[in-house]
């Protein structure tokens, strides 16, 4: 393996893509959206319940790569418990960190820092960003 794509796929970040934190769907969830990057292909269905604009369950079907499994990951750790305004700054973080070189999301959301190799693959952005961009759009479906 190349030293660039040994530095991307690291022993962090497969872990996590491979204990991805509520993988499934909810039975009766209160909002459902299904995110799609174009250019690989890659989906992530995201279904979420609510009370008093807080996530009370989550769960997420993650049809994705290595980089998209992690950072499914690091959101279905971190999810619970938050509102729109949480996951409305862990996206724009997210976004900035990826593709504007900003600095690792505040916590909870600090785990992304596993995903800055991926930074230099742009065609792989789409990919990462499903699971926190579906949540987010589902949460604020419920607003």
């Amino acid at each position: 393996m190349s030293t660039d794509l040994a530095a991307l796929y690291s022993a962090r970040l497969l872990a996590l893509a491979a204990d991805i934190p509520h993988l499934g769907r909810l039975d009766a969830p209160d909002a459902t959206v299904r995110e799609r990057a174009p250019l690989c292909g890659s989906t992530v269905t995201v279904d979420v319940t609510a009370d008093d604009g807080r996530i009370t369950d989550f769960a997420q079907d993650v049809k994705a790569c290595a980089l998209g499994q992690a950072a499914a990951a690091v959101v279905g750790q971190n999810i619970i418990g938050r509102n729109l305004d949480d996951v409305a700054q862990a996206l724009s973080q997210f976004t900035a960190f990826l593709k504007q070189d900003g600095p690792v999301p505040s916590a909870p959301f600090d785990g992304f820092e596993a995903l800055l190799p991926a930074r230099e693959y742009k065609n792989r952005h789409a990919s990462i960003l499903l699971s926190l961009t579906a949540a987010h759009k589902a949460l604020a479906s419920l607003a």
